[in-house]
């Protein structure tokens, strides 16, 4: 595998709160690389004239080792290959600038011009632009009716057996209720449960792994101890790989994941609580509004550098 850049979460917050982002970025892709082209872009970005015209290095942002984001992302745009030996191998340029979770990558390209990079469709705001794929809006309608095809699952981790509390809470996430609370932050249900009522368990409940998915396990937990409030929440947030890993160690009741299970990963059950689309993103400042799937793969793996390339 190619060696990644890794950005530090601490570092790219000061950059935040301190220099609009800008330095979060590879050096290559830096302002006085673009600033040429910076004065040129200014104006209006809705014509197809100024979206072949916009020019400068484009600057990739991905995510880190062990995000189930990342994972999805390279296995979807064939990013991911299996090399010789028949090892997957994640092909993600070596310049590529690496981010630890969703809201970095977010500021990141809200700063940044010219960056590029993708994040959970749940998570989007309008502090940056979603670039149509293939020609398919990233909406949840789209994920639903199959056009837009950028789409993983959310998966709660758990051993066979786990706690009555912690049962009592993955049959709110799996009821009518908990799939409602799902659908109203932005994602997509998957089960069609009944009304929920709880069985009152009470104890303490530890949830640990991905970023993406940790926002909407946030609203199920309050809305969940809204109606059992004998039970204790403990959440923390880290990455996909973790979360599963702490499942199986018994370091945590329930593991988030916005992956699906590898063979290797065994003694735990996946259940997939939510559907999810991967948005492509870019600065609202950068005129290109569609990119196609093969595009992507090209600028990810560093096989195109100039934003006057992308058609």
């Amino acid at each position: 595998m190619k060696l990644k850049k890794m950005m530090a979460l601490v570092l790219c917050a000061a950059t935040v709160a301190g220099f609009g982002l800008t330095g979060c970025g590879n050096s290559d892709n830096g302002a006085a690389d673009n600033a040429g082209s910076a004065a040129t872009e200014s104006g209006s970005t809705d014509s197809a004239d100024e979206s072949s015209d916009f020019s400068g290095n484009i600057s990739v942002l991905s995510r880190e080792d062990g995000s189930g984001t990342r994972g999805a992302f390279i296995e979807l745009f064939g990013i991911e290959v299996k090399n010789d030996a028949g090892e997957k191998e994640d092909m993600t340029t070596v310049d590529a600038t690496i981010t630890n979770n969703t809201e970095v990558m977010m500021s990141t390209v809200a700063g940044n011009e010219y960056a590029i990079g993708y994040c959970s469709l749940g998570s989007l705001n309008d502090t940056v632009k979603a670039v149509k794929i293939d020609g398919a809006e990233a909406t949840t309608d789209n994920v639903s009716n199959g056009s837009y095809k950028v789409s993983r699952p959310f998966n709660i981790i758990t051993k066979d057996t786990v706690s009555d509390v912690a049962q009592d809470f993955i049959n709110y996430i799996m009821s009518a209720d908990g799939q409602q609370v799902i659908a109203d932050d932005g994602y997509i249900s998957v089960a069609q449960g009944d009304t929920f009522t709880s069985t009152g368990a009470s104890g303490k409940i530890t949830i640990d792994g991905s970023s993406s998915v940790s926002p909407v396990m946030e609203k199920l937990v309050e809305a969940y101890k809204a109606v059992n409030p004998n039970a204790e929440i403990e959440q923390q947030t880290t990455d996909s790989t973790t979360g599963i890993t702490s499942a199986i160690d018994g370091k945590c009741d329930i593991g988030m994941a916005s992956r699906d299970l590898k063979d290797e990963e065994t003694g735990v059950t996946a259940t997939k609580i939510a559907l999810d689309g991967i948005a492509v993103i870019v600065n609202n400042a950068n005129p290109i509004d569609e990119i196609s799937s093969d595009m992507v793969k090209q600028i990810f793996t560093g096989e195109v550098t100039q934003w006057d390339a992308v058609k």
